[in-house]
């Protein structure tokens, strides 16, 4: 935002009153407040609540007798972006809205500032119409740049064609090796490739939109690109067959897979830096019906928080947990799909309890995020470094914290048990429904009923959903979702206004509404580029219980999981449909999130 002449402040501050945005006595209080802090007036204005960012920059425009735009919730289309370069729009702050009578339309953060103006036309070498716009609402465009990958980047990338694909031929692979001697410098020969440039692109848009995936999936005549993002898969390109054997190959190169071997699936691994991050790909490639599929898995080692209160735990679930991690011996393990933020989860734990004080040795496959202060081992089965064979190594090297990645095989749980029977503190995880599955599990794998009963302490189950973008707005639930949450919630909410802070501080969420509510107020994200269904990120679903001496004699009677379910919640357990709906009561996702992830064995 441009710095106003003190006529000019004075000007926007009257037009703020006139349009009853601030009273007089606001104006005042917050002109104090700035003189005693030191803060910018206009910071102030809008750290304190009483004008956003938008009703600022409008008023401004007004007074400045600029033309102003809002451009929260403005979508533009690939082929408008492509008039302004990028590059260019990021260091002016300046976005492209179209076109008019033979001008530029530009929506500007400094659209007041001639020089700027008159600088911006010189550089693109066009006559440009200025509007003013908040930096929020630029922002939200420049975002547009990178949320769809432009038809014309499609096109470009389709035009490689049978050239391409001749290059990296595997007969062109043992040439090169000829002349040049290894793998390593056949990535040089190759890296300024078109179809080099192709991979770059869909890797920078899927890191740039957080994707914890990227599909690559041969069709009869066509090449389909997909991305998970938010745990759901979108379809961002579809390129033509020919694409197909040089993308494959290039990516085999990178990960250093068998370039020729095209029968038996292959697993590799490269990293790649985007934007400053430094990002992990795991590279799983089958063969398929019509050629080879690719899934590269992102594993971004930055920006990723290892609070537990952060990841979603709160009130008795994370009262459960915390009591657990004061023991010296015994297991946590933690249950759910592939993708549900297990093995999070597990480092949240090793960083709670982190310290100088213990040893803690983890073995994991692959690791995902490398932490200071832990000693972290990578299972590789091809020199006989399994998880059982590791975690006979661990114990010899005087660890009080054990991590296993994943308990896959009765060698492995055998070993586990037997650690936290030594004295170790032990973490891990296995895919179940559950929390309740994971004791019945574990006797399917041939554990002693009385070694689960006396050595698993907690058991964690979670799923993860799509959290509301910040730009939720309210609603009031209808009969269908109000009949849902009362009947997940029953027994939980407050039944009269009294109870409300014991019982929220207890399930620690604010203000729950009251059981007998005709109706419960919700939130539901909009729809836009930078938040696809009204969603933006992801959190996560617990139900958390302890082995209670009930527990361990119905371990005992080898009961189902079933009756363990039943009775954890008659313990006090929260489950993940019940967790769900308390986070959706506080806005943080909605009603039909949770009813699409929480099934029913879960409720």
């Amino acid at each position: 935002m441009s710095v106003l002449s003190a006529t000019a402040q004075s000007q926007v501050e009257d037009k703020l009153v006139e349009n009853k945005t601030l009273t007089r006595a606001d104006l005042s209080e917050l002109k104090t407040q700035s003189k005693d802090t030191g803060t910018p007036f206009f910071s102030m204005l809008v750290t304190s609540g009483k004008v956003t960012n938008e009703q600022l920059t409008k008023t401004i425009a007004q007074v400045s007798k600029v033309p102003y735009v809002n451009l929260l919730e403005a979508k533009v289309e690939s082929k408008v972006l492509e008039l302004l370069p990028k590059d260019v729009a990021e260091r002016y702050m300046a976005v492209p809205l179209g076109e008019m009578q033979n001008r530029l339309v530009v929506a500007m953060l400094d659209a007041d500032n001639v020089q700027a103006v008159d600088f911006l036309s010189n550089r693109i070498g066009r006559a440009l119409r200025v509007y003013a716009a908040s930096e929020e609402g630029i922002r939200q465009v420049l975002h547009q740049y990178d949320s769809k990958i432009s038809d014309r980047v499609v096109d470009e990338i389709g035009q490689l064609g049978e050239n391409v694909s001749v290059e990296m031929s595997a007969s062109r692979e043992e040439d090169i090796k000829k002349k040049v001697g290894s793998q390593e410098s056949i990535k040089t020969i190759v890296q300024d490739s078109p179809i080099s440039k192709a991979l770059s692109t869909i890797l920078e848009y899927a890191a740039k939109n957080n994707a914890s995936d990227v599909h690559i999936e041969p069709l009869k005549e066509s090449l389909k690109i997909r991305c998970r993002i938010d745990g759901i898969l979108r379809e961002i390109m579809v390129l033509p067959k020919s694409t197909e054997p040089p993308l494959v190959s290039r990516i085999k190169i990178l990960a250093s897979l068998k370039i020729d071997e095209h029968r038996i699936p292959q697993d590799g691994e490269f990293t790649i830096n985007v934007v400053g991050k430094e990002i992990d790909l795991r590279i799983s490639i089958s063969p398929v019906v019509w050629g080879e599929q690719v899934v590269i898995r992102l594993l971004d080692k930055t920006g990723t928080s290892f609070k537990l209160e952060d990841m979603g735990y709160t009130g008795r679930s994370l009262r459960t947990i915390k009591k657990g991690l004061e023991r010296t011996n015994g297991m946590i393990l933690t249950s759910g799909p592939t993708g549900s933020g297990k093995s999070t989860s597990l480092y949240a734990l090793l960083q709670e309890i982190k310290s100088d004080a213990v040893n803690i040795v983890t073995l994991e496959d692959p690791v995902e995020y490398k932490m200071d202060g832990i000693n972290q081992i990578q299972v590789n089965a091809d020199i006989g470094l399994t998880f059982g064979s590791g975690l006979r190594s661990i114990l010899r090297q005087d660890p009080d914290i054990v991590m296993v990645g994943e308990i896959r095989d009765k060698e492995t749980a055998e070993l586990a048990v037997q650690a936290s029977l030594t004295g170790h503190l032990v973490f891990s995880t296995l895919h179940t429904n559950s929390a309740a599955g994971i004791l019945p599990r574990l006797l399917d794998m041939g554990i002693e009923p009385f070694l689960i009963a006396s050595t698993v302490h907690v058991v964690i189950g979670q799923r993860l959903v799509r959290r509301n973008s910040k730009n939720a707005e309210e609603y009031q639930s209808g009969a269908a979702e109000t009949v849902a949450v009362k009947e997940a919630l029953s027994g939980l909410l407050p039944q009269d206004a009294k109870q409300i802070p014991d019982i929220s501080k207890d399930l620690g969420h604010d203000n729950l509404p009251l059981a007998g509510d005709n109706a419960y107020t919700l939130k539901k994200g909009k729809d836009s580029p930078d938040s696809p269904g009204g969603y933006k990120g992801r959190m996560g679903l617990y139900e958390v219980f302890e082995v209670s001496e009930q527990i361990q004699q119905l371990i005992l009677n080898r009961a189902t999981s079933s009756e363990i379910q039943a009775q954890a919640q008659k313990e006090g357990m929260i489950t993940m449909r019940q967790d769900g709906y308390l986070k959706a009561l506080e806005g943080q996702t909605t009603v039909q999130e949770i009813n699409r992830v929480a099934s029913a064995d879960s409720a």
